[in-house]
């Protein structure tokens, strides 16, 4: 495992990824600025990706690593979500080759409805999904906090 201390460094762009079995959030980010931005969400079928989409995506952004909300019980335990954000974060190192790491991603979905509701009253049209949202907060708390990831 690379050294966490200086990953914000070594890895200048990450895509990150709030799992879900039918619709997954993503961003992505830059070191530079600290912030991440929402892209458009994943649709799953039941927790699967359509990976030629996911592939073509991940070629676009060319991130140097990926993060994958892991969406841990406020006690600290793991459920069958966690397993499956788990899986899907294994097969996206195994077709990216580069670094993915796992963050908690406990009540950020909540954070990110606040956000969204935050948005669409300062604009008008259509503001980011909420899912999105909640995977630009992982960017940005990795940013913070990079050796907060889980094994």
């Amino acid at each position: 495992m690379p050294d966490l201390a200086d990953s914000v460094v070594n890895y200048r762009s990450v895509m990150a990824f709030d799992f879900g079995t039918q619709k997954t959030g993503v961003a992505y980010g830059m070191s530079l600025t600290g912030n991440g931005s929402p892209l458009a969400l994943l649709i799953m079928k039941d927790g699967i990706p359509d990976w030629n989409l996911l592939d073509k995506t991940l070629a676009e952004w060319q991130p140097d690593a990926c993060l994958v909300g892991l969406p841990l019980n406020m006690d600290d335990t793991e459920s069958e979500l966690c397993l499956r954000a788990r899986k899907f974060a294994r097969r996206l190192k195994h077709r990216l080759n580069k670094p993915v790491w796992m963050v908690d991603e406990r009540l950020t979905t909540r954070e990110a409805r606040e956000d969204v509701r935050q948005i669409s009253a300062q604009r008008r049209g259509k503001a980011p999904a909420a899912d999105s949202m909640a995977a630009v907060l992982l960017i940005e708390s990795w940013f913070r906090e990079p050796a907060g990831v889980l094994p």
